[in-house]
Protein backbone atom coordinates (compact mmCIF):
# COMPACT_ATOMS: atom_id res chain seq x y z
CA UNK A 1 0.00 0.00 0.00
CA UNK A 2 3.03 2.05 0.83
CA UNK A 3 4.33 1.84 -2.62
CA UNK A 4 0.79 2.91 -3.89
CA UNK A 5 0.69 5.78 -2.87
CA UNK A 6 4.09 7.05 -3.45
CA UNK A 7 3.68 6.40 -7.10
CA UNK A 8 0.55 8.19 -6.96
CA UNK A 9 2.07 11.47 -5.50
CA UNK A 10 5.27 10.66 -8.00
CA UNK A 11 2.45 10.67 -10.91
CA UNK A 12 0.74 14.05 -9.55
CA UNK A 13 3.90 15.77 -9.55
CA UNK A 14 5.29 14.66 -12.47
CA UNK A 15 2.29 15.46 -14.34
CA UNK A 16 2.24 19.17 -12.83
CA UNK A 17 5.89 19.21 -14.49
CA UNK A 18 4.18 18.28 -17.61
CA UNK A 19 1.86 21.01 -17.26
CA UNK A 20 3.88 23.87 -16.62
CA UNK A 21 7.10 22.73 -19.15
CA UNK A 22 3.96 22.84 -21.78
CA UNK A 23 2.83 25.91 -21.01
CA UNK A 24 6.17 27.68 -20.81
CA UNK A 25 7.17 25.78 -24.29
CA UNK A 26 10.03 24.43 -22.88
CA UNK A 27 9.85 21.12 -25.44
CA UNK A 28 12.61 18.81 -23.73
CA UNK A 29 11.56 19.48 -20.27
CA UNK A 30 8.04 18.76 -21.69
CA UNK A 31 8.82 15.37 -22.58
CA UNK A 32 10.87 13.97 -20.20
CA UNK A 33 8.25 14.47 -17.14
CA UNK A 34 5.60 13.17 -19.83
CA UNK A 35 7.42 9.72 -19.69
CA UNK A 36 8.07 10.45 -16.12
CA UNK A 37 4.17 10.74 -15.41
CA UNK A 38 3.79 7.78 -17.93
CA UNK A 39 5.91 5.49 -15.78
CA UNK A 40 4.66 7.10 -12.76
CA UNK A 41 1.46 5.75 -13.35
CA UNK A 42 1.60 2.73 -14.83
CA UNK A 43 3.64 1.20 -11.42
CA UNK A 44 0.40 3.04 -9.79
CA UNK A 45 -1.83 1.49 -11.51
CA UNK A 46 0.60 -1.85 -11.11
CA UNK A 47 0.82 -1.58 -7.23
CA UNK A 48 -2.94 -0.44 -7.10
CA UNK A 49 -4.05 -3.72 -8.74
CA UNK A 50 -1.38 -6.13 -6.89
CA UNK A 51 -2.88 -4.63 -3.87
CA UNK A 52 -6.48 -5.59 -4.68
CA UNK A 53 -5.90 -8.68 -6.51
CA UNK A 54 -4.25 -9.79 -3.79
CA UNK A 55 -6.98 -9.56 -0.99
CA UNK A 56 -9.38 -11.21 -3.13
CA UNK A 57 -7.00 -13.81 -3.01
CA UNK A 58 -6.83 -14.45 0.18
CA UNK A 59 -10.19 -14.48 0.41
CA UNK A 60 -10.97 -16.82 -2.29
CA UNK A 61 -8.20 -19.59 -0.99
CA UNK A 62 -9.98 -18.97 2.97
CA UNK A 63 -13.16 -19.90 1.95
CA UNK A 64 -12.08 -22.60 -0.34
CA UNK A 65 -10.71 -24.37 2.16
CA UNK A 66 -13.14 -24.20 4.85
CA UNK A 67 -15.71 -25.60 1.74
CA UNK A 68 -12.88 -28.90 2.06
CA UNK A 69 -13.25 -29.38 5.78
Amino acid sequence: MKSHKYWSIGALITMLGTFYTGYKGSKEGHKYFAASSLLCMIMAIYTGHKMISGKSRKKKEVSAESVED
